[in-house]
């Protein structure tokens, strides 16, 4: 896992949550515990076993200095595919460079649970707590697709779907940070959601707590909800490091430039999409494929592709 940082996901909307007092009074980055992280990796490699993971071009994230990694967000809340981008980023800066990951600071609220991620290093999403972490020089993980992607139906399993939101695309404008997009293929195929439950979210009263979806989920027994939710399939996920996207050379100025805004947001969604087009080309059934890998016993994979 990286640095102190959690395999939570994130929609970019601010807020600090409340939870525990941190360790050094209020500062969101005294929590990171490496000692506490390097003992949850042997429970994170044996879950991703599971799912039989394959990582690509992970020489194109750099091994120091600040970055912003930009990913898709698949599979709900057992999301693979995070904790397979989280070990990758471990693997590729190990655990003394600073890594954060952005999360839904309701999270943070739960006892208990908001400790642990804080441990990890997650920060509740806030723009002014990732820039912080971007000036120190660290990593930040962000999903702009947050809980509408991560609950999107299965008919749109390859889909990537931001929402329109832009707030990652500023951030970074203004940090004047390399963006790095990692596209990850499989994990939404491990289960099958009917509907993303939008309607009744907000029919139950869930968007008061900015919850927009409540997914429906189909299983061979009928349809059921997140209150009972099914096992994922092992789905084999593969995961893909692209290129970095350098958006220097408009200046932080740009940030408040809608024009650029939105051709930087093209820019990275486009670039994303067409690589998740490949990758659901190239691997048309991923279950079929996980079954196989788990089989055969094969777990987390780094694949190498660097020249020599």
């Amino acid at each position: 896992m990286p640095d102190r940082a959690g395999a939570t996901a994130s929609d970019g909307r601010t807020g600090e949550g409340s939870g525990d007092v941190p360790p050094a009074g209020d500062d969101p980055f005294a929590w990171r515990d490496p000692d506490f992280i390097r003992r949850q990796i042997g429970a994170v490699d044996r879950y991703l076993h599971y799912f039989s993971p394959v990582v690509r071009g992970l020489e194109n994230l750099p091994d120091t200095g600040p970055v912003l990694v930009v990913g898709n967000h698949s599979c709900l809340f057992w999301m693979p595919d995070v904790f397979v981008v989280a070990r990758s980023i471990s693997e590729r800066r190990g655990l003394d460079i600073p890594s954060y990951a952005l999360g839904y600071d309701l999270l943070f609220r739960v006892p208990g649970l908001g400790t642990a991620l804080r441990r990890l290093g997650a920060l509740p999403a806030s723009d002014g707590v990732a820039r912080r972490a971007l000036d120190s020089g660290a990593l930040v993980l962000v999903y702009p697709g947050g809980d509408r992607e991560a609950a999107r139906p299965w008919s749109e399993r390859d889909r990537i779907d931001f929402g329109g939101r832009r707030g990652f695309i500023r951030l970074a404008l203004r940090a004047g940070v390399p963006v790095v997009p990692v596209v990850a293929h499989g994990s939404h195929h491990a289960i099958f959601i009917a509907s993303s439950g939008e309607r009744l979210a907000h029919a139950v009263g869930l968007d008061r707590l900015r919850i927009k979806v409540l997914p429906v989920f189909l299983t061979p027994l009928g349809f059921t909800s997140v209150l009972r939710p099914p096992l994922p399939l092992p789905a084999a996920v593969t995961v893909q490091f692209l290129p970095a996207l350098d958006w220097c050379s408009y200046g932080s100025d740009a940030a408040m430039d809608d024009r650029v805004v939105d051709a930087c947001y093209d820019e990275i969604t486009g670039t994303m999409q067409g690589a998740l087009d490949g990758l659901a080309a190239e691997l048309p059934h991923p279950v079929l494929r996980g079954i196989g890998r788990l089989l055969a016993g094969r777990g987390l994979t780094f694949e190498d592709v660097r020249p020599e």
